[in-house]
């Protein structure tokens, strides 16, 4: 992915690709940065804390728009919070858990690679990768307090609207209140190590970007500037990318599923769908507008959130997992061949489910099966689907309240679609 030229000059509409997108929440001056944007090519910069071993699916608004800002000819920083993360920004309610220093450096190493999937390391504006704590590792006390504490106001600071809840509620600690303050000297050192002139982030780091504008000014004279994008939420309200268990929504495959993750998007609900192609997809305007014509006609056909997951699932896990991703969804539900699938997907897909596991010698008829399973509620209620046709093992309809898997049946040697009609489904699987 090289740099995006138009007419011999670096692009200056990247704020205009990211207002029709509806991704701009604030900024310290738009018109000053889009005179900066046209003067050529400009450094940005994001940071990412390391508080969890994965990043997940909320990250990706601020991971994307670097990626967008890149395309157009600029040069993105992607930072690590290996300091920052040791500490934690503060929470609306209660502290955050004060992870041990070698799990923060464990956790920042694995997310160093997801954040270099999203943009590009080499051409004229390739990437950066740096990590905070090459900076604040190196600073000792004194003169962090001198240097950078000196320009801080606590008035200013006590009337941040998430210190004024806590201090409202059960308090904050001196360590989460002094997270600003790492934060803000980040973008000093990046705007000295490598001219960055932009930050951006999430609007509810308004407050943290702008002091790093601040302190620029304060310290060293600079102007800099900075731009938050909208936080996403689900039309009713919801916080965006929590899974059906509640769980984060992690761009690690080894804790989301690349099949999970594709179910997550096709689920999309129409009222939001054509936001989230705006903020989370490449497709062009035009694109866009012909996937909301569609869902606004034929809503049960499900076309832009199908598109969602494909272009969702390519981007994050690759396209050999999206195809495996809609061959498993149609699969499962008597539209393909199970055999198919590999195993991998297969049982991914079926835990999204239920699986029941079968020891040897347990009984297995189809009606143990269906209620074991949690298809039915009841062996009577078991028997009724079968007799009424609703009983279906890899997608094959069951004629006998008495009939068992042979060993050919089973899929890579140990599992078993069920089907109790032509929606629910769950997996079995065979000691």
């Amino acid at each position: 992915m090289g740099p995006f030229v138009h007419n011999g000059r670096v692009s200056t509409d990247i704020l205009e690709e990211l207002s029709w997108r509806g991704l701009i929440a604030q900024s310290t001056d738009l018109d000053a940065l889009r005179e900066r944007l046209a003067a050529g090519q400009i450094t940005l910069y994001a940071g990412f804390d390391p508080t969890a071993s994965s990043l997940h699916a909320g990250h990706l608004v601020q991971l994307l728009t670097l990626r967008r800002f890149q395309e157009a000819g600029h040069r993105p920083i992607v930072l690590g919070g290996g300091a920052t993360g040791q500490v934690g920004d503060p929470r609306d309610v209660g502290e955050r858990v004060m992870n041990s220093v070698d799990t923060v450096a464990e956790w920042a190493a694995k997310i160093d690679t997801q954040l270099q999937r999203f943009v590009a390391f080499d051409g004229e504006n390739a990437a950066i990768l740096v990590n905070n704590l090459d900076w604040h590792g190196q600073m000792n006390v004194p003169t962090f307090l001198r240097d950078v504490g000196k320009h801080f106001s606590i008035n200013v600071m006590l009337a941040r609207e998430t210190v004024k809840r806590r201090l409202e509620s059960d308090g904050i600690s001196y360590t989460e209140f002094s997270y600003m303050l790492l934060q803000a000297y980040d973008y000093v050192e990046l705007a000295r190590r490598y001219d960055a002139a932009l930050q951006i982030g999430g609007s509810d780091q308004w407050g943290n970007i702008v002091a790093g504008v601040d302190l620029n000014r304060k310290i060293d004279g600079r102007h800099v500037h900075a731009l938050t994008t909208q936080l996403v939420t689900s039309s009713d309200g919801k916080k965006f990318g929590k899974s059906t268990g509640g769980g984060s929504l992690w761009l690690d495959p080894e804790q989301t599923s690349p099949y999970a993750w594709y179910q997550y998007f096709v689920n999309t609900a129409d009222a939001d769908v054509v936001r989230y192609l705006r903020w989370f997809t490449f497709l062009t305007q035009e694109e866009i507008a012909e996937l909301e014509r569609e869902t606004a006609e034929a809503p049960q056909k499900r076309t832009a959130q199908k598109r969602l997951a494909a272009e969702m699932t390519s981007l994050v896990h690759g396209e050999e997992h999206t195809r495996a991703a809609e061959l498993a969804a149609q699969a499962l539900f008597g539209r393909g061949d199970l055999a198919d699938l590999p195993e991998g997907t297969l049982a991914a897909a079926l835990e999204e489910a239920s699986v029941v596991e079968v020891a040897a010698g347990e009984p297995r008829t189809i009606v143990d099966l269906l209620t074991a399973s949690g298809l039915c509620e009841s062996k009577g209620a078991a028997r009724r689907a079968v007799k009424e046709g609703g009983a279906y093992a890899n997608n094959v309809k069951v004629e006998t309240e008495e009939w068992e898997p042979a060993a050919g049946d089973l899929l890579h040697g140990r599992w078993l679609v069920l089907r109790r009609g032509k929606k629910t489904f769950a997996g079995a699987r065979f000691a």
